[in-house]
């Protein structure tokens, strides 16, 4: 008798154990309605480099029918290692009261549902329940167990009302939420620019603006339908490409549709995207690879043959990734810009701008991250073709390139470079430059690069940049950035080409 009440105790501390991880898992729970207040923005021009995948919740669970075991090692995700083994190893071999899934899975990183919970209880009870019929119980065994019994009460009693309550809030948030299917999430980016050595038509400080709001949707938890407003005014340095978290001169904050697209996976490593406007160039890629493109309060932290000699992101396409394996893969896109792509009487396939790409990647979690590019486009008329900035004449663009980048830890090393040929003439275009992240606080990134940009129609030579900056996310709705950039443009006919800038940009998600 006295072996049935020590496995007894033993037994009413691993359901202890259990309800004390259940109990940690409601609490948990209880932070969803804040957290679902303040959604995070998906940012990033990139179709790829935003932060997450829209998921939508399904509050509705399939019946999913447990797998007794009797074995610990039956389950092929519980390894010796694990802080917990030891309990499982004890409920599941001398207990038999925890079961599996059909997959002979316990998946212990899970959060549990209700239903699971009521079913492993269940089980530890019916192994009470066996003991005591077969053994029967004296008073003493059974004041141990009122008294295990009494020890719980106040807690149950809590979290019974904690449930009921969160389950008042769910159904608000049900009834009163934005969408079933949607999230809203935006993002602000102001500059302050100052120069300090001036260039003509760029003497004085100045403010440059743009707001997004992105609407994602998802219908299977697995696509994302996105519309992006998108609005802003200002921008500064513009003949060393620009800022690029900025609006156009002169848009005086008239909002527009800056993105539509749907995208969805076809298996397990192949997804496609279909889009109807703003996508084009390195939309249609899984990463530009560079470190410091997204961080970079220039345009020019961004590979600038993506963007030259192509199709406006004004067009409509359609793209396709496919993961070979997880390091691997291959990135393809096709943009017909202009209005022909609108326009029932020319269409897409006729645009007067139309261009392709492929990229193939080699992407790691690790030291190693490579691709290799190529891109076609129907005109050329972006480039310089003498020393005197001639444009050259419409008959495409072909490009090479080629991006690499270096992780020593928190210290990297990265740059591209873009052979590009088109009628009358040909281009080289290069940057590279190094950085650390994690610099003096955690999130930071204090980078440094320089490079040679496209040579474009009205400039005599290749404009050239060197930036230097440091991000720093204060925390997860703001991020201030300040940088110093030295340009020369090389602008036809400017009396002076060289400038120097002082940059503060603050970035608000929301």
């Amino acid at each position: 008798m006295t072996t049935n009440i020590n496995r007894l105790q033993i037994l009413f501390n691993g359901v202890r154990k259990e309800y004390q991880m259940t109990k940690l898992f409601w609490q948990s729970l209880l932070a969803v309605p804040a957290a679902l207040g303040a959604a995070v923005a998906i940012s990033g021009s990139a179709i790829t480099a935003d932060a997450a995948t829209t998921q939508v919740s399904d509050f509705d669970q399939d019946a999913v029918q447990l797998a007794q075991i009797t074995s610990v090692s039956e389950l092929t995700d519980v390894l010796p290692s694990d802080w917990a083994f030891q309990a499982l190893q004890s409920l599941v071999e001398n207990y038999g009261c925890i079961q599996g899934y059909p997959d002979r899975t316990f998946r212990g990183q899970r959060s549990m549902t209700r239903f699971e919970f009521a079913a492993g209880l269940n089980s530890c009870l019916d192994v009470i329940a066996t003991l005591i019929a077969q053994s029967g119980i004296n008073p003493e065994d059974l004041a141990t167990i009122r008294r295990l019994q009494e020890e719980f009460q106040a807690e149950l009693a809590t979290l019974s009302g904690r449930v009921d309550a969160l389950e008042a809030e769910t159904a608000t948030l049900r009834a009163q939420q934005f969408s079933t299917t949607t999230k809203l999430s935006g993002q602000a980016d102001f500059h302050l620019v100052t120069p300090f050595d001036t260039i003509p038509g760029e003497t004085s400080t100045s403010v440059a603006a743009r707001a997004r709001l992105n609407f994602d949707s998802s219908f299977t938890g697995d696509d994302r339908l996105r519309i992006r407003l998108q609005s802003g005014n200002g921008n500064a340095f513009e003949s060393i490409y620009g800022l690029a978290n900025a609006g156009n001169s002169g848009a005086n904050y008239n909002v527009g549709v800056d993105d539509f697209y749907y995208q969805f996976p076809v298996g397990n490593r192949i997804t496609v995207t279909a889009a109807a406007r703003g996508v084009s160039g390195d939309d249609w890629v899984t990463s530009t690879i560079l470190p410091f493109d997204g961080p970079a309060v220039a345009d020019a932290g961004n590979p600038r043959f993506y963007a030259t000699g192509g199709s406006s992101s004004n067009g409509a396409g359609v793209g396709v990734n496919i993961a070979f394996t997880d390091n691997i893969v291959l990135d393809t896109g096709y943009t017909a810009g202009g209005p022909g792509a609108f326009d029932p009487s020319v269409g897409i396939f006729a645009a007067t701008s139309q261009s392709y790409i492929v990229q193939l990647n080699f992407l790691t979690d690790g030291f190693f991250n490579a691709a290799v590019t190529y891109m076609h486009n129907d005109l050329s008329s972006d480039f310089a073709v003498d020393g005197l900035g001639t444009a050259a004449a419409a008959g495409g663009t072909d490009t090479f390139a080629g991006l690499l980048s270096l992780d020593f830890g928190n210290f990297f090393i990265a740059g591209h470079g873009a052979y590009q040929t088109f009628n009358g003439g040909n281009d080289f275009s290069w940057t590279a430059g190094a950085g650390f992240n994690n610099f003096l606080a955690e999130g930071t990134q204090l980078g440094v690069y320089g490079g040679q940009l496209p040579q474009l129609a009205g400039y005599t030579d290749n404009p050239f940049i060197i930036e230097g900056y440091y991000d720093v996310p204060f925390n997860e709705f703001l991020t201030i950035t300040p940088a110093l950039i030295y340009g020369d443009a090389s602008l036809a006919g400017a009396t002076d080409n060289t400038g120097f800038w002082g940059v503060l940009r603050a970035t608000f998600r929301f």
